[in-house]
């Protein structure tokens, strides 16, 4: 259900990819110092766009280092350094690593979820300490989606509604959110962020879900029969692609009141763009649709 906000890195200044790629390396780094460098393995773009937003927020020009990493042994690469977002956001990734394995676990039951949680049982047991409050509300909106997916939810709206509620909370950065009306803005935006991830995977996952008897909103709410897949995908395309697309102009209404000015290029190129451009990818639309 994750890795799916990614920068347009075409229409991306090499400098402002070099620095969404610090990011990305220093929520990396940041996940090595605090969890154990196994779990750098759990690394997902989504993660780095939220260091990236929240240090737009806070105003956070962040301090670069050149570092050399497991994985890039012979060069150094350019890392954010010793940044409270970055760590925050690499906690985050440990989180959601976790619960979309518990996911995986409940759809599929084999052993290979079961056996990456127990890797992460420990970081996880830290976290929610660290994070009492949100791992509680993230794990009741993990529960109620679990209750929509046993009943056989036949809405999309309402079935991706607790995922949309978890990534509120994911977005709501505590240090930021002394202001209600920033606040909001974030929760917003999160709320946002989540339906889309929410919606966008349910149709990416079609195919899988209907070979592995998984549930999937759309396979309900568009009363599935058995037909050609295809066909049931042009059937349904328009009716998601209005959702995901009100979505997106929900998640740009809410940057633009954000009025940040620090990482502007390369928030504007995923916002704008990026998420577009996965959007047509995956619906198979637009000028993207031969993207591969």
């Amino acid at each position: 259900m994750f890795g799916y906000i990614v920068p347009n890195k075409p229409e991306l200044k090499i400098k402002d990819y070099e620095l969404f790629r610090a990011y990305y390396c220093g929520v990396c780094r940041s996940i090595g110092k605090r969890h154990g460098h196994l779990k750098r393995l759990t690394l997902n773009y989504d993660s780095a766009f939220l260091a990236v937003l929240l240090s737009a927020v806070a105003n956070d020009r962040c301090r670069l280092i050149g570092k050399r990493c497991p994985a890039h042994p012979l060069e150094k690469r350019h890392m954010v350094d010793e940044s409270a977002i970055v760590d925050y956001a690499s906690d985050i990734n440990i989180l959601l690593a976790y619960y979309n394995l518990e996911d995986k676990k409940r759809d599929d039951g084999k052993l290979a979820p079961v056996a990456a949680m127990t890797a992460l049982n420990r970081s996880v047991k830290k976290l929610r300490s660290r994070y009492a409050d949100k791992c509680h509300i993230m794990e009741e909106r993990l529960k109620d989606l679990e209750a929509l997916e046993k009943e056989k939810c036949a809405s999309m709206d309402i079935a991706a509604e607790p995922f949309a509620k978890l990534m509120e909370e994911v977005m709501t950065y505590e240090p930021l959110c002394g202001e209600e009306k920033t606040e909001q803005i974030l929760r917003w935006l999160g709320y946002n962020i989540g339906k889309w991830i929410y919606l966008l995977d349910a149709y990416d996952d079609l195919e899988k879900d209907i070979k592995a008897k998984s549930y999937n909103p759309l396979l309900y709410q568009y009363e599935y029969d058995g037909q050609d897949l295809d066909d049931f995908k042009s059937e349904i395309r328009d009716k998601v692609e209005f959702n995901l697309t009100y979505s997106l102009n929900q998640i740009a209404g809410a940057y633009e009141l954000l009025d940040s000015k620090v990482n502007k290029a390369i928030l504007e190129n995923i916002i704008y763009m990026g998420m577009l451009a996965k959007t047509e990818k995956i619906l198979g639309v637009g000028s993207c649709k031969q993207i591969e």
